[in-house]
């Protein structure tokens, strides 16, 4: 999701991640963001949502089919949906089964046997008015709007909030099902885009549409989306690292010409990101951008895409280096995160750093492949503007809780520091291509993202990630020059903290590698001594 607006007004985002490190969590919190006795259980193989959507009255109803593998002998099962939504039934092959309430997490009482190994399916039945989203996409919920001609407009938005918010699921990022069938029925004049591929799409008896959409990867909750419009569409073929690869493009009808010309940033984006961070991800559910009446967010295969048509993060640039109006931020950043946030996703939200960090420095390398490496380094750090470095990237864990917005741009600045230490651009390409493939539709944690990054530099890197992800203070290379001598360490880290720097001795470049304790060497007297401004570091 989309949250540099919030980046540009950082009063608002510290005073937000404050209250949210201090907040005390509730039992509720728990069952919603750990791995609960009624979660471990079952392992989620397979949905197929069905919904049935009212613009009328702004309301929901449908049923989910869950179907899941039994990994341990247990009779209940936590299914989760947030007030004011309502489940109304639960069947387990045709018979119907009891449930109860706590909050948000319903628990599904099972009267068939579960036996380790098997396969098995619930359907569950629910309807209601789901929240309203105030403030999409950094408020949860649906957004029911008009088009200028009058026309409903009804989208989802639920990072952060959960997916529970409007459907009912298995709400924690840590499993996802394998596939999912999506289908909407919307009144018969308007198109609903949803993830994947279309399948059908079915005219209803009583003036509805039914639209069938497959994904045949897995997917996380909160990626599924409903976008529902009076659409136009549009596609073309981009010839990719694994062959051709299908856009789609939904736009409102009334900006269908300026969507042909604009979008042709879509190619200009596949092909930076191809470059860094290897083949898009879905190329078997294609490639979607769809208009929206907010900014933008990742969803899967249905990236969605309300920037105005205008370069720059709604005509502004974020680094104010005048490279943020080379491009259109919401293409580039959410587009990004179908490789880090789709295919690789956080097990607990908690670590959202390998989503948001890599989402904001697609940015950089968008510019770097297309303008050079020296406009993309005043990039990122033009950026750095945005931090404010009150408290730590990682949040709290099995609460589902974000940690501090900073997992944007000081995340990117992180990894373009990480990129200095490499200092082999190809050797840092093939490690986030790495990366990528390594992790390939998989949920992970930062522990396995460190250590991947470790093995394959031959670098202890745990210092490294603990001082960006888990403290608040940016290293200060403090040092001191008494005639041929030049003292230096590092400040303000953590204890035993030793990154290696790559400094400028009189415009010669020397790498030295500071620990926490004072070192010497000797360099010409009256010795000019500059810092790699590329090392986000004071």
């Amino acid at each position: 999701m989309n949250k540099s607006i919030l980046l540009l007004l950082p009063f608002i985002l510290l005073s937000a991640n404050t209250s949210a490190q201090s907040r005390v969590f509730t039992h509720q919190d728990t069952l919603r963001g750990s791995i609960t006795k009624e979660r471990a259980t079952w392992d989620l193989k397979y949905y197929h949502l069905n919904v049935w959507v009212n613009p009328l009255d702004s309301t929901l109803k449908g049923q989910n089919t869950i179907r899941y593998s039994v990994t341990a002998p247990m009779q209940i099962m936590q299914v989760d949906l947030q007030e004011p939504m309502l489940i109304t039934k639960v069947y387990q092959d045709k018979q119907q089964v009891q449930f109860r309430r706590d909050g948000n997490a319903w628990f599904i009482q099972l009267s068939k046997v579960q036996l380790q190994g098997a396969v098995n399916e619930i359907v569950v039945h629910f309807s209601g008015r789901p929240v309203i989203s105030r403030n999409p996409p950094w408020s949860g919920g649906l957004s029911w709007r008009k088009d200028k001609n009058g026309n409903p407009f009804v989208v989802t938005t639920c990072q952060g909030d959960g997916a529970s918010i409007w459907w009912p699921c298995k709400d924690h990022q840590a499993d996802e099902p394998d596939s999912m069938l999506i289908s909407v029925t919307v009144p018969d004049n308007l198109i609903d885009v949803s993830n994947g591929r279309l399948r059908s799409e079915v005219q209803n008896a009583d003036h509805t549409k039914t639209y069938n959409w497959f994904v045949s990867n897995p997917i996380n909750n909160y990626g599924v989306n409903l976008n529902i419009a009076d659409y136009g569409h549009f596609s073309e073929k981009y010839q990719g690292e694994k062959g051709p690869l299908d856009c789609d493009y939904y736009v409102l009808k009334a900006n269908m010409e300026m969507a042909k010309t604009y979008f042709q940033e879509v190619p200009r984006m596949l092909k930076a990101l191809e470059h860094w961070f290897g083949p898009y991800p879905f190329y078997k559910d294609s490639y979607k951008l769809v208009e929206v009446p907010y900014p933008g967010m990742e969803h899967q295969s249905s990236v969605t895409y309300g920037n105005g048509y205008k370069f720059g993060y709604g005509g502004r640039d974020v680094s104010k280096s005048g490279w943020g109006l080379k491009f259109d931020f919401i293409i580039i950043h959410e587009s990004a995160h179908e490789w880090f946030g789709n295919s690789i996703t956080s097990k607990d939200i908690a670590d959202m750093w390998i989503h948001e960090s890599f989402g904001a420095y697609s940015e950089t390398l968008f510019v770097d492949y297309h303008y050079g490496k020296q406009a993309g380094n005043e990039y990122c750090i033009g950026t750095r503007k945005n931090i404010g470095n009150r408290t730590p990237i990682i949040g709290p864990y099995n609460v589902n809780t974000e940690g501090s917005g900073d997992m944007y741009s000081k995340g990117a600045n992180m990894l373009h520091t990480l990129r200095q230490i490499v200092n082999n651009d190809e050797k840092f390409r093939g490690i986030i291509r790495g990366l990528s493939a390594k992790f390939y539709n998989q949920t992970v944690t930062t522990e396995q993202v460190e250590n991947y990054f470790s093995e394959v530099t031959g670098l202890d890197l745990k210092l490294f990630f603990d001082q960006y992800l888990r403290n608040s203070k940016i290293p200060e290379f403090e040092y001191s020059l008494d005639g041929k001598t030049l003292k230096y360490r590092w400040k303000d880290c953590i204890a035993g903290f030793n990154m290696p720097l790559k400094i400028y001795v009189n415009g010669a470049e020397e790498w030295i590698n500071p620990d926490t304790g004072w070192k010497e060497m000797t360099v010409a007297e009256n010795s000019k001594v500059v810092c790699d401004p590329n090392f986000y570091i004071r």
